[in-house]
């Protein structure tokens, strides 16, 4: 064709092939064990290949009609109970050859990851045993070596809920409604290690803030003073929301 730059021209059999994905999402689960100050991770343990009887992330690949939503509640239905579960999603997977799957298939088929994280009350949540063979609360700090890339996917949730808990008042979620500063504190350094504050600076910057209510309410726990237990006011929380918190 008169004045067609031949660079212009696209020979369709030089263009990539589109890649064809399978999509599965993949939850992290956190609790945080306040009698023995551990975050704790709610793992299963594979009943097939590939990784057959290692420990992996509850997930599940997304059925026709279902959205990444549904189907992350849905898996987690089946394996635990727990009210007012709520969902945050955390990131999606998605390099090349991540899922062992993709090695022993010959359709150029790759697996998406599109991760769930949530931090639930640890006394509240009941394992379900029926039909699931294999699943426990696993210490952050002792997991196995997980399936796939889930290793990956439980660090990134873990920072996660680490930059979490500078903005929002999701530890309060996991608190009964009445706690001791202290108990707040043990929650903080559960979650994001003993060197993020001492006590002393974590409860005169926390009372100044001003989100607190004293219930007037004190109780004794071993030898020590007495202690006051507070509320989490939402209300006075809102001027700090998405801010980071000084006393982090």
């Amino acid at each position: 064709m008169a004045g067609t730059n031949p660079e212009q021209i696209v020979n369709p059999l030089n263009q990539k092939l589109l890649a064809d994905f399978k999509v599965g999402v993949d939850n992290v689960i956190f609790s945080v064990d306040t009698a023995h100050n551990r975050l704790l991770a709610l793992l299963v343990k594979r009943q097939e290949d590939p990784f057959c009887h290692h420990w992996s992330l509850p997930g599940t690949l997304v059925r026709q009609g279902e959205s990444l939503e549904d189907a992350a509640y849905r898996t987690l239905a089946e394996k635990i109970k727990v009210k007012n579960l709520y969902l945050e999603q955390l990131y999606t997977f998605g390099r090349p050859k991540r899922n062992a799957r993709e090695a022993v298939n010959s359709y150029g088929v790759r697996y998406l990851s599109v991760s769930y994280f949530a931090l639930v009350r640890f006394e509240d949540a009941q394992l379900i045993a029926d039909n699931v063979s294999g699943i426990a609360w696993h210490p952050i700090k002792e997991t196995p070596l997980l399936a796939f890339d889930h290793q990956e996917i439980l660090a990134y949730g873990h920072r996660r809920l680490r930059n979490k808990l500078e903005y929002s008042p999701v530890a309060f979620d996991v608190l009964p409604q009445m706690f001791t500063l202290n108990d707040l504190y043990q929650l903080y350094t559960t979650v994001i290690g003993e060197n993020f504050s001492d006590y002393s600076n974590f409860r005169a910057r926390l009372l100044k803030l001003g989100f607190l209510s004293d219930t007037g309410i004190k109780v004794s726990r071993g030898a020590g003073r007495p202690a006051s237990l507070y509320k989490f006011d939402a209300e006075a929380f809102a001027p700090f929301k998405d801010k980071p918190l000084v006393f982090i």
